[in-house]
C-alpha cells in the first residue's frame, strides 16, 4: 500500500469515526423519511407527466380519426363526381392518417403500460413509506427512552462526561484547598519561629532574641524582689490579721448586746436612751478601727 492510498485510508477511517460519534439516529431516521417522501413526489410527478403525454397522443389520435373520416367523405364525393384522381388522393391521405393512428396506438399503449407500472410502484412505495414512518416513530421513542435512561444512570453512577468534569473540578478544588492550608500552616510556623523579619522595624532576629532574654531577666529580678518584700512584711501582716479578727469579735459582741437591748425595749417599752448610747459607742469603735 502506497503512502497516498494509506493516507487516504486513514483519513477516511477518521472521518467515519467522527461521523459515527456525531450521528444522531433520530435525525437520520427523519432525514431518510423525508428522502423517501421526496422520491414518492418524484414518482407522482412522473406519473402526471406520463399521463399528460398520453393525453396529448390521444388528442392527436382523435384529430387523425377526424381526418380519416373527412378523407373518406372526400373520396366518396369525388367518385360521385367522376373524379377518380381526387378520390385516389383522398384515399392516399386516408391511408397515411391511418398509419399515423396505428403508430399513435402503439405509443399510447406503451405509455399506458409504463403508467400502470409507475402507479403500482407508487402505491408500493407509499405503503413502504407508511411502514417506515411507523417504525421510525417507534425507533425514535426507543432511542429517546434509552438515552434518557443512560443519562440517569450516568448521573447516578457518576461515570458520564459531565460528571467526570464535575469530579475533576472537585479534585482540583480539593488539591488547591490542601495546598492553601499547607501554605498557611507553613507561614504560621515560620512566623512563630521568627523566620520572617518585621518589615516595619530595623531590628533583625538576633536583636529580637536579645530583647526577649533581657525581658526574661527583668521579670526574674522583679519576681525575686517581690518575694523578698513579702518575706520582710509577713509578721506585721499576721498581726494586722489578728487585730482585725479581735476587732471583729468585739463588734459582733456589741451587736449581740444591742439586739438583746432592742428586744427588751420592744417587750417593756423602756431603755431607749441606753440603746442610743450603745449605738453611738459602737459607731465610735468602728470608726477608730477603720
Amino acid at each position: 500500500m502506497g503512502i497516498l492510498s494509506r493516507t487516504s485510508y486513514v483519513l477516511k477511517s477518521k472521518i467515519n469515526s467522527l461521523l459515527n460519534r456525531a450521528e444522531d439516529p433520530t435525525e437520520t431516521l427523519d432525514y431518510s423519511y423525508e428522502q423517501m417522501r421526496d422520491q414518492l413526489q418524484k414518482v407522482k410527478r412522473g406519473i402526471a407527466d406520463l399521463t399528460t403525454q398520453k393525453k396529448r397522443l390521444e388528442m392527436q389520435k382523435r384529430r387523425l380519426e377526424e381526418d380519416v373520416e373527412k378523407h373518406n367523405r372526400q373520396a366518396r364525393e369525388a367518385v360521385r363526381q367522376d373524379r377518380e384522381d381526387l378520390a385516389r388522393r383522398a384515399l392516399e391521405k386516408k391511408k397515411t392518417k391511418m398509419r399515423q393512428m396505428e403508430e399513435l396506438d402503439g405509443q399510447i399503449e406503451r405509455l399506458q403500460g409504463t403508467q400502470d407500472q409507475l402507479v403500482e410502484k407508487k402505491e408500493t412505495l407509499q405503503q413502504r413509506i407508511e411502514e417506515f414512518r411507523t417504525k421510525k416513530e417507534s425507533m425514535k421513542a426507543r432511542y429517546e427512552a434509552a438515552e434518557a435512561s443512560n443519562r440517569v444512570s450516568e448521573a447516578m453512577t457518576g461515570v458520564g462526561d459531565e460528571m467526570d468534569d464535575v469530579g475533576m473540578a472537585i479534585e482540583r478544588a480539593e488539591e488547591r484547598t490542601q495546598d492553601m492550608e499547607a501554605r498557611a500552616a507553613a507561614m504560621d510556623e515560620l512566623y512563630d519561629e521568627g523566620a520572617f523579619d518585621d518589615q516595619l522595624s530595623d531590628k533583625d532576629s538576633i536583636d529580637r532574641e536579645l530583647e526577649q532574654l533581657s525581658s526574661s531577666s527583668d521579670v526574674e529580678a522583679e519576681l525575686d524582689t517581690l518575694k523578698a518584700d513579702m518575706g520582710k512584711g509577713g509578721g506585721s501582716a499576721d498581726a494586722e490579721s489578728a487585730d482585725a479578727g479581735s476587732s471583729d469579735d468585739e463588734v459582733s459582741a456589741d451587736l449581740e448586746e444591742l439586739e438583746a437591748e432592742m428586744d427588751a425595749a420592744e417587750s417593756g417599752g423602756s431603755g431607749d436612751e441606753a440603746v442610743e448610747a450603745d449605738l453611738e459607742e459602737l459607731e465610735d469603735e468602728e470608726n477608730s478601727d477603720a
